[in-house]
């Protein structure tokens, strides 16, 4: 959706939709080139743009600090994201990445309750994504036979051969006492 071009307190032009993401995807594609600090104020400066509580900034912004070190200022906005109802590719993203956000805190058992909620919300690109964070959760609770199972489960379908063999053996492990 394109919001139209009017104006902004101040007399500035307002950007469109399309032209934000535009700048968002160009600050990503230069995330290497930059200091974490001035990475995340640039990111700060493009979701100012956009009106508060505004669910695409805020998870823009939770990105930028994940993806630069800081977690644990990533984790509220996050939340605030999917809380402002983030829709689309971008909230399953936004679930995904909490969940590993927390996993990392050390909030494995919150983690592990997100992905296995996500795995049974809807089906698309991202399904192998969830399953291999919710694999690295379950490995954090000890549930590492399970975390294997469900990577093996992921990993087989994408092989030329041995697929069926695989999925069996992944199925096994998920289903079978640990030793």
């Amino acid at each position: 959706m394109v919001q139209g071009v009017g104006s902004r307190e101040g007399g500035q032009p307002m950007m469109t939709t399309d032209d934000w993401e535009q700048r968002i995807a160009s600050l990503w594609d230069g995330l290497d080139d930059l200091q974490p600090g001035e990475f995340r104020e640039r990111m700060d400066a493009l979701a100012a743009e956009r009106p508060p509580g505004d669910g695409a900034a805020l998870f823009e912004r939770a990105c930028s600090n994940d993806s630069t070190g800081r977690p644990e200022a990533a984790e509220p906005l996050y939340r605030e994201a999917l809380a402002a109802g983030l829709a689309g590719i971008r909230r399953r993203r936004a679930v995904i990445q909490l969940a590993s956000t927390l996993r990392n805190l050390g909030h494995a058992d919150e983690s592990v309750a997100l992905l296995s909620a996500e795995r049974d919300a809807g089906t698309d690109e991202l399904d192998d994504a969830v399953t291999a964070f919710l694999a690295l959760a379950l490995t954090d609770v000890g549930r590492e036979r399970d975390g294997v199972g469900l990577a093996l489960e992921a990993l087989a379908r994408h092989l030329p051969r041995y697929n069926r063999s695989l999925a069996n053996y992944a199925r096994e492990l998920s289903s079978s006492p640990a030793s």
